[in-house]
């Protein structure tokens, strides 16, 4: 049964205070055996890597986090912050030609770990990708923006409790 809630972000500060509420909870809903995925979705400028940004500043890191436009995917080892191997991977998709350059990259070996995924243009790896197993969707307002948040494993209440924490609930 998948989870759904939405909530406004006016500003900056909300998705900072979004990925902060992630934080505390993401380790706790992460798979027995296998990574947790999470697909990014939205238009350019929509937030996706201020969010992972967020996230990983909220779980301790202190280096930089740069979108991996280029690069397809950036990682960033947070086995001495939480206090267990764990690494978050944090994919870009936006200039993927086609899904099989993922099988190249041996996609399949980050999934099949104790990691956290974030996958921003998540769509462009259909067909290799593993289903989300949730998804936030970040979308432009004329006014700041809204997130809405649709998960495998969460049960709404959770959902709803957090967003709680980050804003107005749409």
């Amino acid at each position: 049964m998948s989870a759904q809630v939405s909530s406004f972000l006016p500003d900056e500060a909300a998705t900072e205070r979004l990925g902060a509420a992630l934080a505390q909870h993401v380790t706790a809903w992460l798979p027995q055996g296998r990574a947790l995925c999470v697909y990014l979705e939205g238009d350019l400028g929509a937030g996706k890597t201020a969010l992972t940004r967020a996230l990983l500043t909220a779980l301790g890191y202190q280096g930089t986090v740069k979108s991996p436009t280029y690069t397809l995917v950036e990682s960033y080892d947070l086995g001495a912050l939480v206090g267990s191997p764990l690494t978050l991977y944090h994919f870009d998709l936006y200039r993927l030609q086609d899904p099989e350059e993922l099988e190249m990259m041996g996609i399949r070996d980050y999934f099949a770990q104790r990691a956290l995924c974030f996958i921003e243009w998540p769509e462009r790896g259909a067909g290799i990708l593993p289903p989300a197993d949730m998804t936030i969707t970040l979308t432009h307002e004329p006014q700041g923006r809204t997130v809405s948040i649709a998960a495998q494993l969460v049960p709404q209440a959770e959902l709803q409790a957090l967003v709680g924490t980050i804003g107005d609930e749409a």
